[in-house]
């Protein structure tokens, strides 16, 4: 075989193996969508892609790997949507800066219901996310400590006093996160980031269902009220 035809082979055969996982994984999305999590089968992806369950295993070997593969791809595309709604806005303030983050997440979770639910709803039993999937989860959080690192080292935060009681646990925080930070802020920056995607929960579970009729203002308002619990200035 001739050097060009085999490293042509090869390529035929990872294109194909491109193909068959995206088709395993979108087929995967729609039993997600349809059944939830737990429910996720190999067999009935292979079943449904017309596979037989052992040629499934050579591209997931298991439920997990490909859950795995799934939270991965929904951590990325939720980054993706938030940096490129960061970028859009760079010259920007820092406050409008972090609405547009926020504001971001939001619409992506509204957009993308089910694989929200996969990454920040009911966790699945038996499951357990490997450490593959941090450097993923992390972007839009990554994104948030930039905005106050880079407020930080410019015009500053406006720092709240913060209990003495919670201090050591805020400087640990801080040493993990953004040493380069205050304690406060570091904790201000945990809270707001659990506080974004429960906001965002609440809206996208129904726990807003007559309570809260402009969801779309009312998240824009209570996006900038995380941003000046930070530190970050502005209206």
């Amino acid at each position: 075989m001739s050097t060009a035809h085999g490293s042509a082979t090869r390529g035929a055969r990872a294109r194909a193996r491109i193909e068959v996982t995206a088709a395993i994984k979108d087929e995967a999305r729609r039993q997600l969508a349809a059944d939830g999590a737990a429910k996720l089968s190999l067999r009935a992806v292979a079943r449904e892609l017309g596979m037989v369950s052992s040629a499934l295993y050579r591209y997931f070997p298991s439920r997990d790997d490909l859950l795995t593969a799934l939270i991965i791809d929904a951590y990325d595309s939720l980054g993706e949507a938030a940096e490129q709604a960061h970028g859009a806005v760079a010259d920007a303030g820092h406050l409008r800066r972090w609405t547009a983050v926020c504001e971001a997440a939001r619409g992506w979770a509204l957009a993308h219901p089910h694989e929200y639910a996969l990454i920040y709803g009911t966790p699945v039993p038996g499951y357990k996310a490997p450490d593959s999937t941090v450097p993923a989860a992390a972007r839009v959080a990554l994104l948030l400590i930039g905005i106050a690192r880079e407020a930080h080292q410019g015009t500053g935060l406006s720092e709240r006093p913060i209990p003495a009681d919670l201090l050591p646990e805020a400087e640990r925080i801080a040493a993990d996160i953004a040493p380069d930070l205050p304690p406060a802020v570091a904790a201000a920056l945990v809270a707001a980031w659990a506080q974004l995607f429960g906001l965002i929960g609440f809206e996208l579970f129904g726990q807003f269902h007559r309570v809260v009729e402009d969801r779309e203002t009312f998240f824009r308002h209570a996006a900038v009220r995380l941003a000046h619990e930070v530190g970050l200035s502005g209206e």
